[in-house]
């Protein structure tokens, strides 16, 4: 039968295919895809488990005082019948063999089968059954955990990908997806998400959208009503997900998917097309990354260069193992030699808030229970407490400025003392890399506004960075006391808040009066709804995930910046954000001329 399940639009288009559902909280294990010439070896893993466990329970059995109490006795003979019972050993090997998941993951993915099968039984003493096999479960992960393949480390190491050919398209359905789970995500096999949790603004919907990847956050019934292996439909526009839809819906879906398709081949053609105003404005449209390999997704794009390649990524899923200078710098050179001679923003650690390491070096992280991450220890914050990491991630980047043009980008400055301890650190960077004769380039130094203090006093910034990039993700929260990730308070999200646009353009207006380079690199950069706003405010740079490059370009090429520059100040002098957006997209003035 049919269902719906209603939760928040964050990434429009369609997602058609089978459900993987990892929302269970009953166990907690590793996710990965095994190669085809795995599967056999993780059969065996899983068959040596299973064995072991059968073992321990015949011992206990044998090892039984003669005073034990006879049900004892029944229910060690119970778990040994149904561990080797086919409905959850032979089901798991299918799993592995027909979806090549890991044993843990198969196993975990039975038991759902057969916890929905127990909680669907009429009678009552059936029903209790299930706590045994649960418990049956949890001592094979348990022998599995002892005798893990490679890639069990768990979900956010494991990398959600596989290198064979799957016949049936997979979306995912989890708790949530973390930012550093959806680095694996935009990788893997899947084609969409749903989550139980989550904002529309949360770190995970805005990196959604930036890749086109469907999405629905906020589905709180997804992982009750969905079952594993189901097929789902992923409205990203209408916030729905459709569980076992009919013939004819999943029909219509499929027509909606090949109409989106033929739209992003359309857009795609202006890859190589010059990013010109109608008056005549080039207009420069970067590229956000978060690893070397996405660089050359950016110069397919059309992208003339990196204007936010996000380093904290390569701190991420690492354990304690982080990434030692020799490592940043092949990382980031890797990057700088991709994009062929274009410019390349890298943005210092923006560790804290949604995006933890796995270790934790300062005492105040290592506090599991900080009040507010996002006001907390974080970005330039945390690399300031670390003062030997942070100059060593800046002697890596500037040794990769060796290899072509590279700017460095500090996240989140508010403070002019930070100023003077970042140039500080930079100077003394410079100075161990001379010492050891060690090659390095001219850099620019940029400041990241996204905090309202920074955006207010950008002028006393500029007179020591090259430029700024206004980071409006986090401006907004900021400016608004709002955070992104709560979907309690997500309605009050607002780009068009009068407040949030005039700390924009105030921050535009000041660094192109100071002759300072200015950028968006926030989620209004890429949304094309912002394009001809932004561009009335005097930018003319934008940065933005590469699949967003096409239809902001098309906005730009037939944007008239003389036309949108006099709709401006009704827009800013608005009362509310509902006036501002309705007399912006309203506005008569606003037309663009045709090209002559």
């Amino acid at each position: 039968m049919s269902i719906q399940v209603f939760g928040m639009a964050v990434s429009r288009g369609v997602a058609i295919g089978r459900a993987v559902l990892v929302a269970s909280s009953r166990v907690d294990v590793a996710h990965y895809f095994v190669s085809a010439d795995q599967v056999e070896a993780e059969i065996e893993r899983l068959r040596a488990a299973r064995n072991e466990v059968a073992a321990e329970l015949t011992a206990l059995k044998a090892d039984l005082p003669a005073e034990a109490p006879t049900e004892l006795s029944a229910l060690l003979d119970v778990h040994l019948m149904l561990l080797h019972d086919d409905s959850l050993s032979g089901a798991t090997k299918q799993w592995i063999l027909e979806r090549h998941y890991n044993a843990e993951w198969a196993l975990s993915a039975q038991l759902e089968v057969l916890a929905r099968q127990f909680d669907e039984m009429e009678d009552e003493y059936l029903r209790e059954r299930k706590a045994d096999i649960e418990q049956v479960v949890e001592r094979v992960l348990q022998a599995l955990g002892r005798h893990a393949g490679d890639g069990a480390a768990g979900f956010r190491k494991a990398g959600l990908t596989r290198d064979f050919g799957g016949e049936e398209p997979l979306v995912l359905v989890a708790n949530d997806v973390a930012p550093a789970d959806m680095l694996q995500f935009k990788r893997s096999v899947f084609t969409g998400f749903v989550t139980d949790v989550g904002g529309t603004n949360s770190h995970t919907a805005i990196v959604a959208r930036s890749m086109d990847i469907p999405a629905v956050v906020g589905a709180r019934e997804a992982s009750r009503l969905v079952r594993q292996d189901d097929w789902i439909v992923i409205d990203g526009d209408a916030g729905v997900v459709v569980v076992n839809p009919s013939q004819i819906v999943l029909e219509e879906y499929r027509f909606r998917q090949r109409q989106s398709e033929l739209e992003r081949a359309r857009l795609h053609r202006l890859r190589n097309t010059p990013a010109v105003t109608l008056d005549g404005h080039a207009i420069e449209l970067l590229a956000n990354i978060e690893m070397p390999a996405d660089a050359a997704a950016a110069v397919d794009s059309g992208a003339v260069g990196i204007g936010l390649f996000r380093s904290e990524f390569l701190f991420m899923n690492r354990g304690d193992d982080l990434p030692g200078e020799d490592e940043q710098f092949e990382a980031y050179r890797d990057a700088v030699q991709a994009m062929k001679g274009l410019p390349v923003t890298i943005r210092t650690v923006d560790i804290g808030a949604d995006k933890p390491l796995d270790r934790l070096t300062t005492a105040e992280l290592r506090h599991e229970h900080v009040l507010n991450p996002a006001l907390g220890l974080r970005a330039i914050r945390w690399s300031l407490s670390e003062p030997g990491m942070f100059r060593q991630q800046l002697r890596a980047i500037l040794r990769a400025s060796a290899f072509g043009k590279v700017r460095i980008l500090i996240p989140m400055v508010a403070h002019m003392s930070e100023v003077r301890l970042t140039l500080e650190a930079l100077a003394r960077a410079r100075q161990q890399l001379d010492d050891a004769g060690k090659a390095y380039g001219r850099v620019e130094l940029g400041a990241m506004i996204e905090v309202p203090a920074a955006a207010l006093r950008v002028e006393s910034f500029l007179r020591h960075f090259d430029f700024v990039s206004i980071g409006t993700n986090d401006l907004i929260q900021y400016a608004l006391a709002i955070d992104r990730a709560d979907e309690s308070v997500s309605h009050l999200y607002d780009p068009w808040h009068p407040a949030v646009l005039q700390l924009i353009a105030h921050t535009i207006g000041a660094a192109n009066n100071a002759g300072r380079g200015v950028s968006v690199c926030g989620e209004m950069a890429g949304d094309p709804v912002f394009t001809d706003l932004l561009l009335a405010m005097g930018l003319r740079s934008f940065s933005m995930h590469p699949s967003r490059m096409a239809s902001v370009k098309q906005r730009v090429l037939r944007a008239d910046t003389r036309r949108l520059a006099g709709a401006l100040p009704r827009v800013l002098e608005a009362d509310d954000c509902a006036t501002a957006c309705a007399e912006w997209m309203a506005g008569p003035s606003l037309a663009p001329a045709p090209r002559s």
